[in-house]
């Protein structure tokens, strides 16, 4: 008989998370190194895929073993059509997906080294997002968290204001985005993670660990944390008001990309499932060092046992119940 993780789901049916923002078709090539100016570069391997922030992280949480709702716009065009049936055909509920006529669907082309770094050329069409999809407070009360990106702020402000009022956790994907976007959509967040760039961008700081301080500062109503890659991630501990860290897995990287997505899909099952903050953020970090030893964007991301799996092997924590690290 196998041993209990804190890592285990709890008991009953999976709990259920909307996400709201992205969803993109990617054409993603292999290459030996980043381009550095002008010229032909010729890539070993390419993959074409639907993902994007928010598709991303509903993807993680349905290979996490929780269920995933994607609010979403794509053009009424081909492109749009397969993003919305590759999305669907991995367990993803796609029902609240708007086709927007005469819009374009968001595509990008990345190019990725082998040391897994990453070079993204986006394209979202303005018309795509101009629209607001219409709910009702029902209809966020039927999940059990919110988790919304940057790319739809209309929608995302008001699916955030309502998940908070019903008492949900409203989650931010706290990327890089057009000047106040962010600013707009923290205040409603009861969460946010930022990305270091982000996190930097915003606060003019470079130690992700006084980063997180000052974010703190600014939106006191939320659980702030900064992500910062291989440096592991950075939060505000409420409990014993300290910085607090926690190192990720020490692993080759293939690929970065959607790395930060499937920490944040992660994140938002966790919380869903009332994980502590400091073990939905090893979960999470876990998941997201895991997805990074395979090229493909978000189709590395790791199914629930392999988390539970690697979860021993962080750097300096011994054991499930270890205590974080304090600065």
């Amino acid at each position: 008989m196998s041993s209990s993780s804190t890592f285990d789901p709890p008991p009953g049916p999976p709990k259920h998370v909307l996400c709201v923002g992205a969803a993109v078709m990617d054409t993603i090539f292999r290459v030996r190194t980043l381009p550095q100016g002008q010229g032909k570069v010729l890539p070993y391997d390419m993959l074409q895929i639907a993902e994007g922030m928010a598709s991303s992280a509903a993807y993680a949480i349905v290979r996490l073993g929780g269920n995933a709702s994607l609010w979403g716009a794509v053009g009424d065009d081909e492109t749009g059509e397969r993003i919305v049936r590759e999305l669907g055909e991995t367990g993803i509920n796609v029902d609240g997906i708007l086709r927007v006529e005469g819009a374009r669907s968001a595509v990008s082309t990345i190019l990725v080294d082998d040391d897994g770094e990453r070079l993204i050329v986006p394209f979202y069409d303005p018309k795509l997002h101009h629209t607001v999809k219409e709910f009702t407070a029902n209809d966020i009360a039927a999940f059990d968290a919110v988790l919304v990106d940057v790319r739809w702020p209309a929608l995302a402000l008001h699916v955030l204001r309502t998940a908070k009022a019903l008492g949900k956790p409203a989650i931010l994907d706290g990327d890089v985005a057009p000047d106040g976007i962010v600013e707009l959509l923290a205040p409603e967040a009861t969460h946010i993670v930022f990305s270091e760039p982000a996190a930097q961008r915003l606060t003019g700081i470079d130690r992700p660990s006084e980063m997180v301080r000052d974010l703190k500062q600014k939106f006191a109503q939320a659980f702030v944390c900064v992500t910062a890659g291989a440096a592991g991630s950075y939060w505000f501990d409420e409990q014993n008001n300290q910085i607090t860290h926690c190192p990720t897995l020490a692993i080759k990287a293939a690929d970065t990309l959607a790395a930060g997505d499937i920490f944040h899909g992660g994140f938002a099952l966790a919380i869903a499932e009332g994980m502590m903050p400091h073990h939905a953020i090893r979960f999470s970090s876990i998941a997201a060092a895991i997805k990074c030893e395979v090229f493909g964007g978000r189709s590395g991301a790791p199914i629930r046992h392999e988390v539970i799996h690697h979860e021993a092997v962080i750097k300096n924590v011994s054991a499930t119940n270890a205590p974080p690290f304090l600065l």
